[in-house]
């Protein structure tokens, strides 16, 4: 896997292991237990465990997936925090997806509506009729 033109191949950090652990209730999202280890695995009591919720969002495009920091240092601390924290981040993203359609909105080109017939879409890409 390469990182892009440069030519170097894609390398971890050894000083950023985690051991992944997942938990779900099966009906609103997972929480994903982040446990730090060191390069041969063993727990490095040195870093925190990071907590990090996962959960979906229908929209008329289809499933929108969140994922979002849990703050707390025990899994019943993320299990109690994780319904705040789902409702921030689908706000957040809710806000982001409206940025993006207003975005994407005030950058459509609108002709005029007496401005007379449309162009040829063969003159657009730079092949369309000669013109003698």
């Amino acid at each position: 896997m390469s990182s892009g033109n440069d030519g170097r191949q894609a390398a971890m950090d050894p000083t950023q292991i985690y051991r992944e652990e997942t938990f779900t209730d099966r009906r609103v999202g997972t929480i994903r237990r982040l446990t730090p280890v060191t390069g041969d695995g063993s727990p490095d009591a040195a870093r925190p465990v990071i907590f990090v919720g996962q959960a979906q969002v229908m929209t008329p495009m289809g499933a929108v997936p969140i994922s979002f920091e849990l703050d707390s240092s025990t899994l019943d601390g993320a299990i109690a925090n994780f319904g705040d924290a789902a409702d921030h981040a689908v706000q957040q993203t809710m806000r982001e997806l409206q940025e993006m359609r207003r975005e994407q909105a005030s950058s459509l080109v609108i002709p005029d509506g007496a401005g007379g017939a449309l162009p040829n879409p063969g003159d657009l890409m730079g092949r369309g009729r000669s013109r003698r």
